[in-house]
């Protein structure tokens, strides 16, 4: 067989290759999220100067660079706020395990600062897990960030004086440009998490 003849062989296994492999993605749809709700266009974090539960600056550039996985609540709530942190930081091992990268970084944002001080905060995200990074501060500059996210909270005085804190309790996702790029909706479950976070910061 001449060169000719072998290199127009190889360019016909090359473009049946090929077409086998384009009928094969446009056969099988890509992996969707079933729980995760992908917002139609990203939105840009608003400025805010909180603090992290280190003391250190929390601003909109903390969350540059990474994908983060936000939360609002506080130290004082009986179930919602533990029972998501224990799923995000479940999930999150589980995914570790799996080797997932980008692996998220789970994020608690306090509503209640007057309570929750950076030492509140670091007692408290500690005992979930060492790597969630815990947001506390101002109430002026917290309301910034939930007023340009959509969230909500407002205190709840109960008959003896003492009071608790209503909440969102969405779990926010952050793209690496500090835009939000979707969200979980509650109830929270680790499967959940486990299933659409890849889908959701790779594409597959």
């Amino acid at each position: 067989m001449g060169l000719r003849n072998i290199f127009i062989a190889i360019v016909a296994v090359f473009a049946i290759g090929m077409g086998a492999w384009l009928s094969y993605q446009l056969a099988v749809p890509p992996p969707t999220p079933r729980s995760a709700t992908v917002l139609p266009a990203t939105a840009p974090l608003p400025d805010f100067a909180l603090l992290d539960q280190h003391g250190n600056a929390a601003t909109r550039d903390t969350f540059h660079g990474q994908w983060d996985l936000v939360f609002f609540g506080f130290t004082n709530c009986p179930d919602v706020c533990p029972l998501t942190l224990q799923a995000l930081a479940s999930a999150r091992k589980e995914l570790l395990e799996s080797d997932q990268d980008p692996l998220p970084r789970i994020v608690l944002v306090s509503v209640d600062p007057e309570r929750d001080t950076p030492a509140v905060m670091n007692a408290y995200v500690s005992s979930f897990s060492n790597d969630i990074l815990g947001v506390t501060g101002d109430l002026e500059e917290l309301q910034k960030l939930t007023k340009g996210l959509g969230i909500f909270f407002a205190k709840s005085f109960a008959e003896d004086g003492n009071y608790s804190m209503d909440h969102s309790a969405a779990v926010l996702v952050i793209n690496p440009e500090a835009e939000l790029h979707s969200l979980f909706s509650a109830p929270h479950s680790i499967e959940d998490f486990v299933h659409d976070l890849p889908i959701l910061t790779t594409g597959m």
